[in-house]
């Protein structure tokens, strides 16, 4: 059986001059072309068809999609591996599902939401629109590209953003009770988030911590950021960093 472009647009849902754009481009070829000029389209197109909008919901470009339906001569191996490929995407779009959820029920109750809950199920684009307002800010302000220098690995940054909202929520806690900067929990706890960052590659002394909470405390963004947790929490971090400099002189 044939179908005209009309009848596959109206089947599959892809319009028209989508159609005739991948016949010109050699993608989707009508199983032949009528002495009128109409497009006619049979199973194997429309097999063809449903194997390029599978890789479309991937994200593929069109040339990809070009040379994967090229290298792939087995229809049911391509079509297999499309299915890992989706059903990955869909574990990672439920957990981002999951995560906006959590979100909402966090501003709803006018809370900061844990940041080991705040970027599950991002990948390296999530991590890029994330990072992307204090990027800008740094590149504006310190022509510094943070995007640009470092290489964004997505589990990588999970750990660190659970470790130091961990990090962050003690000092908080320890601020709102009253702790003395002296505290002995509140100088462990920066000595155990500096043992995280060596772990983690970061070579970090107490004089290079100092430096760091100073930058943070009295760089605008990030004072605000940290106020936005706790009021009072960038000078608290300041005087505990000195604190814990003085003691490891």
């Amino acid at each position: 059986m044939e179908y005209t472009v009309k009848e596959v647009a109206n089947m599959t849902g892809v319009t028209i001059k989508t159609l005739h754009y991948y016949h010109k481009i050699g993608l989707l070829l009508p199983c032949r072309v009528t002495d009128a000029g109409y497009r006619l389209y049979g199973e194997k197109e429309l097999m063809r068809l449903q194997q390029i909008l599978f890789y479309r919901e991937l994200d593929f470009s069109l040339d990809d999609i070009k040379k994967a339906l090229k290298s792939e001569s087995d229809r049911v191996m391509c079509l297999k591996g499309q299915q890992e490929l989706l059903c990955a995407r869909k574990q990672r779009i439920d957990c981002l599902l999951r995560t906006i959820a959590k979100s909402i029920h966090s501003a709803m109750k006018g809370e900061m939401m844990p940041m080991q809950d705040m970027f599950q199920g991002f990948d390296k684009q999530g991590w890029e629109k994330a990072l992307a307002a204090q990027n800008e800010y740094l590149k504006e302000k310190y022509n510094y590209n943070l995007l640009e220098k470092n290489e964004i690995k997505p589990q990588e940054l999970n750990e660190k953003a659970a470790e130091a909202q961990d990090f962050m929520n003690t000092m908080a806690a320890a601020l709102k009770n009253r702790l003395p900067i002296y505290d002995e929990k509140v100088q462990k706890a920066v000595s155990a988030h500096l043992a995280f960052l060596h772990r983690q590659g970061t070579e970090m002394d107490a004089k290079g911590y100092l430096a760091s909470v100073k930058f943070l405390s009295q760089d605008d963004f990030h004072r605000d950021m940290l106020e936005s947790h706790q009021i009072g929490l960038s000078y608290y971090l300041m005087a505990v960093a000195e604190q814990y400099a003085a003691n490891h002189v």
